[in-house]
């Protein structure tokens, strides 16, 4: 029986899955609602099968790479969807994880962001960072508050990703998207050009390594509102994260420069829905005197406690805002339990 990864893909679509899987002796495998499904009479995959559909997707020098590095991301489009895709090999078998991207950016209010979101998005220099583990939403989140600027402000955003996920819909601004390995050799190298691009606005895909992440700090430094993720779960870890990366002799100034350039730290979990679907909880730190003050000081682990009490600056606690789903019965009390004890 010969399948289609197309077919497959349009299948996931109408699924409203968030991601399809492809791994030798299962069948295709959906993510809904963060829980794996097998696709009904689908049949058990073989090597073969894999390969057929993967290589039907991708170029000669796609194929090169993948068979030289044994790993490799690409982006795919269909008639209506876009898919990010991770092809990798698993005891000598070719495997594959797409992730779907939504046709359309959703609006900030359809993401049930808070309030402080349309100050923060408003602001013309700084730091702000989307964080939490894979899978949780961060690449949507980022998306919808760069796609208010591009809507309302006329400004020059210029984001960097691997690969690009959302296409920014023509609004008052210019968007370059500019994708690894298409359209630059690394972010590294990008972002020490990109000031040459007049950009007023960046979205730095991810923050992977020292050269990025000290270039991304400095261009919050000098007049661009910078976006940034990375797969750290609460904004204390981020700061850590950030700082531990570099050697001991630069951590008290990389200390001094967050304390100036970030603005706000949005870390968040995608937790199970009651009636199907999953909603985002989140926590959130807002840069305020104090939290600088525990930044230059090296006393991170005291900020959950100034986040805790910032409530009117629009700080929460992911704790908090867990409570608050279960309180406006958007998840159950069990989901709930799940997760709490983890914050702690």
């Amino acid at each position: 029986m010969t399948i289609n990864i197309n077919d497959l893909f349009q299948i996931a679509d109408q699924e409203q899955a968030s991601d399809l899987h492809l791994v030798v002796n299962k069948p295709p495998i959906l993510r809904i609602s963060g829980v794996l499904k097998e696709i009904t009479n689908q049949p058990i995959l073989q090597n073969k099968d894999i390969e057929s559909m993967v290589f039907s997707l991708l170029n000669e020098e796609q194929k090169n790479k993948l068979l030289t590095t044994r790993e490799l991301d690409l982006s795919h489009q269909n008639k209506q969807t876009r898919f990010r895709i991770n092809l990798f090999w698993e005891k000598g078998n070719l495997a594959l994880a797409a992730r779907i991207i939504p046709q359309k950016i959703p609006a900030l209010e359809n993401l049930a962001m808070p309030p402080i979101v349309n100050e923060l998005i408003k602001l013309r220099q700084g730091l702000i960072l989307v964080t939490g583990p894979t899978g949780c939403g961060k690449s949507t989140t980022l998306a919808s508050m760069i796609n208010a600027i591009n809507l309302n402000r006329k400004e020059n955003i210029i984001t960097l990703e691997d690969p690009i996920e959302f296409i920014y819909p023509e609004g008052k601004s210019i968007v370059a998207q500019r994708e690894l390995e298409k359209d630059t050799l690394s972010f590294t190298q990008a972002l020490k050009h990109i000031v040459r691009q007049d950009p007023n606005i960046i979205m730095v895909g991810e923050m992977r390594d020292l050269e990025t992440i000290a270039t991304t700090i400095t261009l919050a430094e000098t007049g661009h509102l910078v976006f940034g993720t990375l797969h750290t779960l609460n904004s204390y870890q981020t700061i850590d994260r950030i700082i531990d990366v570099f050697p001991p002799r630069q951590q008290n100034q990389i200390r001094l420069q967050l304390t100036l350039s970030l603005r706000a730290v949005f870390s968040q979990l995608l937790l199970p829905k009651i009636g199907g679907g999953r909603v985002a909880a989140r926590e959130i730190l807002v840069n305020n005197p104090a939290i600088a003050n525990l930044i230059r000081e090296n006393k991170i682990n005291q900020i959950k406690s100034i986040i805790e009490i910032g409530g009117q600056q629009g700080m929460q606690t992911m704790g908090k805002d867990i409570k608050r789903l279960v309180k406006e019965k958007i998840i159950s009390q069990e989901t709930a339990n799940i997760y709490l004890p983890q914050l702690d």
